[in-house]
């Protein structure tokens, strides 16, 4: 079984910070041509700027991908410089707290759009990307990988979270449909759902709550909170050909949280 992604074209969203950055940083490392996309455009120069060349080799593409113009140059800034695309993953998400009952409040909204519609319509327009430069190709083998990064939250309920529950879950069931749907074109579509993990949020999140730490620790029958690259070793095998016969899978990446979790527990 063959993990490796080297010489193999990636697009990595949300790669400036937390998860998404991680992702790219391995995939260089472990020989992947990688476009990086984020608003963030300082942040991603700096980490360009960052990484060695003894890997794969990283650009970077700066824009809001809600915006389809901005989607369309980010396909043709990544076939100009790499000629091809074969692995897409969607890790830019969003968290945010809400109030369930009050129905002016447009948390939701934002969070259907950033976590589900992005995602999904990306996907649908790197399919197709793939689809067209194979055109010809007759073979047996996987012409492509989508991973999304979604969320344990999904398969939880917390009320201050249900925004980010439903958008979470809504996009762990666009997985499945486009991986149906994307299979007889040999496209593999499988998403993470990952509990706590160690990203700038959560850092931040645990400076301003003294007892989230333990909390979470406590709540995880693996005692301890994830490093981003644990994520990204889960995401290279699912992009890999190792994967080849997995589509349409949801991963669980909590270190058993979800077997255990409550109403009460911090979804972080």
């Amino acid at each position: 079984m063959s993990l490796s992604i080297a010489g193999k074209t990636a697009i990595v969203t949300g790669a400036a910070n937390g998860v998404g950055l991680a992702v790219a940083r391995h995939f260089i490392d472990k020989g992947a041509n990688v476009m990086m996309t984020d608003l963030d455009e300082a942040r991603l120069q700096d980490e360009i700027g960052e990484m060695d060349d003894d890997g794969g080799t990283a650009r970077y593409y700066a824009g809001d991908l809600r915006e389809k113009l901005t989607m369309a140059n980010l396909l043709s800034a990544t076939v100009d410089a790499f000629d091809r695309i074969d692995i897409l993953v969607n890790a830019s998400r969003q968290m945010e707290v809400c109030d369930p009952l009050d129905p002016d409040d447009t948390t939701i909204d934002t969070l259907m759009d950033q976590n589900l519609m992005t995602a999904l319509r990306l996907s649908q327009h790197v399919a197709r990307r793939m689809i067209k430069q194979r055109e010809g190709d007759d073979g047996d083998g996987p012409l492509g990988s989508i991973i999304n990064l979604s969320s344990i939250a999904a398969r939880r309920t917390q009320p201050d979270l249900m925004a980010y529950s439903v958008s979470t879950a809504a996009l762990d069931q666009a997985t499945r449909n486009l991986a149906v749907a994307l299979a007889p074109r040999r496209i593999r579509v499988n998403a993470i759902a990952f509990g706590s993990v160690m990203s700038a949020s959560l850092k931040g999140a645990i400076k301003e709550q003294s007892d989230l730490r333990e909390e979470i620790i406590e709540a995880t029958p693996l005692q301890r909170i994830a490093s981003p690259s644990e994520v990204a070793e889960a995401v290279q095998f699912l992009a890999s050909d190792g994967a080849g016969f997995v589509t349409g899978e949801i991963l669980t990446v909590d270190g058993g949280r979800s077997l255990l979790d409550t109403v009460e527990s911090s979804a972080h």
